[in-house]
């Protein structure tokens, strides 16, 4: 922890109190929360950015799009347009917001939508597609304003919240009892060969309720992608490679390249980070003589500026309970459909 967030510890408690204050104004019902009478699902957090919501977003829409008319309802963080956006053929990555835009391009089956206002966000959708009954919400955990059937707490191997400190100081959005709120907590980004040992000294630092079950995943990288066609990542171990992220926490990423003697230079980019004109020469500068490779999420906002541009998919799998997590989401969705 550097000194600038010790020093900034006492904004830390009185954020701490004020977020604290609110949730307990809407635990006791003098805040307002809705409700819909079809089934709604939560992906979120209690820290800031790097958790793996959208690769469990998509996780959920596999495992739900062939049964029923699913809906992807998120903010669209750092998008240049405003309000109710209903994702279409025309609709661009800078309407939506790259993550969205990403649901839309790899998921023809559902329908994706933005807006900060989650509550107007879900009456909107259901007036557009009155046939949509399940709803993703993507980080929403503490949008209280809107009451979710079903909440689902991600918290990174790396950063547990329960180890984390109040922003500014560490990068925790609420208290670590917001835990309470929530139906399954999954910690993601586990290494693939964590103990049974090591998931339980975990599990009881989480302290879950008894109706809270926790459930670990990992990454999983798929085929270095251009467009449609596939590589192996093995055919990158002889070339020059540049590697450009805009995401939260990159280190993963670097991580499993060097773990397959991937050399590469490393252009970092804050996370959701629109790319400036200079910013798009330099890169495809670089690539006349480089193999450019990026994360999903920066390639839907580079695709169409850079010609030879590669990325790597990651997918959320679970180290185990896999059937159990399956079976607890789908009892909870066909129970509130029927």
């Amino acid at each position: 922890m550097t000194i600038l967030r010790i020093l900034l510890l006492p904004f830390s408690v009185l954020y701490g109190i004020i977020v604290s204050f609110r949730n307990l104004m809407y635990d006791f019902g003098f805040f307002k929360s809705t409700s819909f009478d079809i089934p709604i699902i939560t992906v979120g957090n209690l820290s800031v950015g790097g958790t793996g919501k959208t690769p469990q977003i998509e996780y959920l829409i596999r495992l739900l799009q062939d049964k029923t008319n699913i809906a992807v309802l998120s903010r669209g963080y750092k998008r240049k347009s405003k309000g109710f956006v209903l994702a279409n053929e025309n609709t661009t990555v800078e309407e939506l917001g790259d993550e969205p835009f990403q649901f839309y391009q790899k998921f023809s089956k559902i329908n994706v939508a933005v807006n900060g206002d989650r509550v107007a966000g879900v009456k909107q959708l259901l007036k557009l597609q009155a046939k949509t009954n399940l709803i993703l919400l993507d980080d929403a955990y503490q949008h209280r304003r809107i009451k979710a059937g079903y909440q689902i707490l991600l918290s990174a191997y790396a950063d547990l919240f329960y180890k984390d400190f109040m922003m500014p100081t560490g990068n925790l959005r609420e208290l670590w009892w917001g835990k309470n709120r929530a139906d399954v907590i999954v910690v993601t980004k586990c290494p693939k060969d964590l103990s049974v040992e090591e998931q339980l000294k975990i599990t009881a630092k989480i302290n879950p309720s008894n109706k809270q079950k926790v459930f670990f995943t990992t990454i999983a990288y798929a085929p270095v992608l251009k467009g449609s066609k596939k590589i192996a990542l093995e055919d990158l171990q002889h070339k020059k490679v540049i590697l450009i992220t805009g995401i939260a926490k990159p280190e993963p990423l670097l991580t499993y390249l060097k773990s397959k003697e991937i050399t590469f230079e490393h252009l970092a980019f804050p996370d959701h980070h629109h790319f400036t004109i200079d910013e798009i020469k330099t890169i495809q500068q670089k690539g006349k003589e480089a193999t450019i490779l990026t994360t999903e999420k920066d390639y839907v906002r580079l695709e169409k500026e850079i010609e030879e541009l590669y990325y790597l998919p990651i997918e959320t799998v679970f180290i185990n309970n896999q059937k159990l997590f399956n079976e607890q989401v789908e009892q909870y969705v066909n129970k509130k459909a029927s």
